[in-house]
Parts: C-alpha cells; sequence; structure tokens
C-alpha cells in the first residue's frame, strides 16, 4: 500500500524493522575507493574512430562509461531533476493514486524493488514509466506536477536518440554493422525509473539497491549533480563509486549486450547506496529488446571457431526469469549459458 512509501513518512534515528542487511551483505562503505580512471568520452570528438575505440575499451574493461557533450541541454537535464522531486513532494494522497505493487504495471510509483517478493527492503522509493511509443504512454503519466509530461517526454525522445546513437559505436566496436545491434533488438521499448532515495538514518545497514545487473540492453543515467550514490563493481572485486560529474551521463551495458558480444562486453554489476544527510535522486533511462527479439551472440563473433557462450532466448524469455528472482542472485545470464 501506497502508505509504504518511504517519501510519505518521517524517519527516525535508527531504520524501521525490515530495511537491515544481514552483516555479511552490508555496503562496507570504508572499503569503497574512488577511481579516477573511470571512462569519460567526448562525444564531441571530431575523431569518430577515437570514439568508437574509447567505447569499445570501456565496454570491454568497465562495463560503463560517462559521456559529455551527448546533445542534450544542460537546461533540460536541470529541469528532469527538479520536477522529479518535486514529483516525490507531493502530498501522499496525491501520490497513493499512481502506488502500485505489481511488477507488470507499465506506469506505477512504488518502493524498495519487489515488495512481493524480497524479504529486506531497500531504502528507495521510485516512479516507474513506459515511455516508447510515447503517445500511447504519456496520457497516463502524472498529471501533478503540472510539468511533468512535458519535461520527462522530451528528455525520453532525446535520451532515446541518444542511445541509438551509442548502439551504433558498440556495434561498430565488435566489428559489426552499425545497425546491427539495432536491428537485432527489433522496436525496442524505452522504459525510466525516476528513483528517489531519502535520507537515512543507518546508510551502512541497508540499500538503495543491492547490487544488480540490468537486464535490458543499455541504461543511460542520468545522476544527482550534488550527492554521489552509485557504486560498481570492478574487476569483480572492488567497488568504486562514481562521483558526478557536471553535465555527465553515465552509460552502462545490460545483460543483453553480455549476451550479443559473446562476453567480450560486460554487463557492469551495480549498487545505490544512501547517506544520512541529504535525499538523492536519480533518472534511469532502459533501452530494451521488444520481447519477441532473439537475443544470442552475434554469428560474425564466433565464425572463427569461438564457440558461444550463450544459447539464444527471446527476451520475453529472459525478461520473466529476471523478475522471477531476487535482484541480487547470482547473474541472471548464467541460467542462459550454453550448458543449461
Amino acid at each position: 500500500m501506497a502508505y509504504q512509501l518511504l517519501s510519505t513518512v518521517a524517519h527516525r534515528d535508527t531504520l524501521p524493522e525490515g530495511y537491515t542487511r544481514p552483516e555479511n551483505d552490508r555496503p562496507q562503505l570504508a572499503d569503497v575507493v574512488t577511481d579516477t580512471n573511470i571512462p569519460l568520452i567526448d562525444l564531441a570528438s571530431l575523431d569518430k574512430h577515437s570514439i568508437i575505440a574509447e567505447i569499445d575499451q570501456a565496454c570491454r574493461t568497465y562495463g560503463f562509461f560517462q559521456i559529455v557533450n551527448h546533445g542534450i541541454s544542460e537546461e533540460l537535464l536541470e529541469k528532469v531533476m527538479a520536477v522529479g522531486l518535486e514529483f516525490f513532494r507531493l502530498p501522499p494522497e496525491e501520490k497513493a493514486k499512481l502506488y502500485s505493487d505489481e511488477p507488470s504495471k507499465k506506469i506505477r510509483l512504488s518502493t524498495s524493488f519487489n515488495v512481493r517478493k524480497e524479504t529486506v527492503h531497500n531504502w528507495r522509493d521510485y516512479l516507474r514509466l513506459h515511455c516508447h511509443p510515447l503517445e500511447e504512454f504519456v496520457p497516463d503519466w502524472p498529471s501533478n506536477p503540472e510539468t511533468f509530461k512535458e519535461i520527462i517526454s522530451t528528455y525520453c525522445r532525446e535520451v532515446r536518440l541518444l542511445g541509438l546513437r551509442l548502439l551504433g559505436a558498440i556495434s561498430l566496436g565488435l566489428g559489426l554493422d552499425e545497425d546491427y545491434i539495432e536491428k537485432v533488438l527489433g522496436e525496442q521499448e524505452q522504459h525510466m525509473a525516476v528513483n528517489y532515495y531519502p535520507r537515512c538514518p543507518e546508510p551502512d545497514l541497508t540499500y538503495g539497491l543491492p547490487k544488480h545487473t540490468d537486464p535490458n540492453a543499455l541504461t543511460i543515467l542520468l545522476m544527482d549533480p550534488h550527492v554521489s550514490g552509485l557504486q560498481v563493481l570492478k574487476g569483480g572485486v572492488q567497488w568504486i563509486a562514481v562521483d558526478p560529474r557536471p553535465n555527465a551521463l553515465v552509460v552502462n551495458l545490460g545483460d543483453q549486450l553480455q549476451a550479443l558480444s559473446n562476453g567480450a562486453y560486460k554487463s557492469v554489476w551495480h549498487r545505490a547506496v544512501v547517506n544520512a544527510s541529504r535525499e538523492r535522486l536519480s533518472v534511469a533511462s532502459f533501452l530494451c529488446p521488444c520481447n519477441s527479439a532473439v537475443i544470442g551472440p552475434a554469428a560474425k563473433l564466433v565464425a572463427d571457431g569461438d564457440e558461444p557462450v550463450y544459447r539464444s532466448y527471446t527476451y520475453d524469455e529472459y525478461y520473466k526469469k529476471f523478475w522471477s528472482r531476487n535482484l541480487d542472485q547470482d547473474h541472471c545470464l548464467e541460467l542462459f549459458t550454453d550448458q543449461n
């Protein structure tokens, strides 16, 4: 029920029941480091071959990168963040109109991740929106704040174009035709999660979101410009903090690009942590294959005798399996290896 939303209740000096992680599953914030070598790619560079090479290297080593001069204006990014915060500050009765804990619902306001399945909750509220085609979904988006539909739909259009541009560069980095990935993924769906992380009384005991990979193809994240919280797992051993950069967007690869690349590119493990002093907002845009898209290693990448790591499957099959599990279980792709 809507009363579970963290953004509607006052919080005391300790975590409410149900949010404390077991001792062996806590953020260990003191062990997190800052990596000054996180790939930062300038999309305005005149050397297009260099851009493709930088993206390729980032996909093989980190599984994510930051981009600047991406074509989305600073003014629009600021408006998106402002209207998102305005939404979460609405009165409880207004937010209750959109609340649902049904994962299959295409427009919903909810909390944590999957409250129907999980045993420990996450310190997050989120507004989930389907965004493509816009004319199909926008009428059911929030009408309050008044500017919400206009601002968010404008951002959705621009981030989709950016995402398709990045998929072209990723295809070229793999040695494939520029439109290969876009064709394989079909008429891609587009989802958005507007994530709200309130101030947390005991941030060392819980997560905003525990470690996970994204089940889709590509995620473009607009970070809070003032508060960090995203962390990624480097080399499978070290959590690194991803600090916000002015006007930058974070791009991370989803599971489907790891499968299409036959494991050459990595779907990065990442998590969201919270803090005691400041609330935080982030906006994640997900480019997803159409449900009927058949995903598997590109034929060109296994033509020279390399064995396919993953079997072919439909995205619908994958997505249902992903949502049937807990978020922080072993990599869902492990269930789709050629041996399974």
